[in-house]
């Protein structure tokens, strides 16, 4: 079966590839990925912060919008709470590189179109194959319009698109007012591709402590309808890449995916939870299934749901809100 697919003009053997995490700290880890299969894999993000404060020797010059009081700065994680800095991250690269024959994306995340993001040039210096923009910021001034939130990150892209010459993919969250419309305008500005979606980690109350903690909760193939719909939107009103991200854990969910028009699809969770083994048995199952059904090649699955082809579209509309409520028996 043929499983080829092209992501961010990369050529790869599958679409199934390691997402952002932690896992690719460890080489020992990274080795396993590439054993079990991993076409391609995505390092965790460098974050602004973690830039800024070390080229300017502290947190407090860096622009925190509206966590700019002292209780807030010290929330933030010391220095040596980071898993990589800048320094290492670069080296992590290589050492990566060194190590295996798949692709290697590096990210950064960061909220604002500053000098940080020169840092994208010394990440493809390092041998990076691609770029993921994770742009994570939460609006909590109501005074700052959503037009304005999407400014900055388009101001983000263009400011990245001119540091590096590798394609840079943009790792969306959900919450824009129109997903369709501001990833084409994301690609106008010159991104390479779409990678949907961020997830927003929420944070938790401590009603003892009165404290707001911080929690992490893995994703769930429940996440994955989220995705599966603006994939399936997406097709064919942008020309870039598209990737998912978030509660794809077994070939089902892949193939689901796909079927909505996935170029890629990043697993985490389910690499965490079972292992890297994880992925190479949803390679598996998904040839199989593929050849069960009678299909010749995944490009002939991909986008066959989506919102252009599949035969009831209505079901990723309004239409399917009416039917599901009206539908319901106690």
């Amino acid at each position: 079966m043929d499983l080829t697919t092209t992501y961010l003009g990369l050529k790869l053997a599958h679409p199934l590839m390691v997402g952002a995490s932690p896992l690719v700290d460890d080489m020992g880890m990274v080795k396993r990925l590439e054993d079990a299969g991993a076409s391609a894999i995505v390092m965790h993000s460098l974050f602004e912060e973690q830039i800024t404060r070390e080229e300017q020797g502290t947190i407090l010059d860096i622009e925190l919008h509206d966590n700019s009081n002292a209780e807030a700065i010290s929330y933030f994680p010391k220095p040596d709470e980071f898993r990589l800095g800048p320094e290492n991250y670069l080296e992590q690269i290589r050492r990566i590189k060194e190590a295996v024959s798949v692709p290697v994306i590096a990210s950064l995340n960061g909220t604002t179109p500053a000098g940080w993001l020169r840092h994208g040039k010394l990440m493809q210096e390092a041998g990076a194959d691609a770029l993921e923009l994770n742009v994570y910021y939460i609006a909590t001034d109501a005074k700052e319009a959503g037009a304005a939130v999407e400014k900055r990150t388009l101001e983000i892209v263009r400011a990245l698109k001119a540091e590096v010459k590798i394609p840079v993919s943009v790792k969306l969250s959900p919450f824009f007012s129109s997903v369709a419309h501001f990833a084409m305008e994301l690609e106008a500005a010159g991104a390479d591709g779409l990678v949907l979606f961020n997830r927003f980690f929420q944070p938790d109350i401590n009603v003892e402590e009165l404290t707001a903690e911080p929690t992490l909760q893995l994703s769930g193939p429940a996440d994955l309808l989220l995705r599966l719909r603006w994939l399936a939107v997406l097709h064919g009103q942008v020309k870039g890449s598209l990737a998912v991200t978030g509660g794809v854990h077994d070939h089902i969910g892949a193939l689901k995916a796909i079927m909505a028009c996935a170029d890629a699809v990043q697993m985490v969770s389910a690499l965490l939870i079972h292992g890297p083994e994880r992925l190479a048995q949803t390679r598996v199952a998904l040839d199989e299934w593929l050849e069960e059904h009678e299909y010749e090649s995944l490009a002939q699955a991909r986008g066959s749901m989506s919102l252009l082809k599949c035969p009831n579209p209505q079901a990723f509309t309004r239409a399917n809100y009416m039917r599901i409520l009206n539908g319901w028996k106690p």
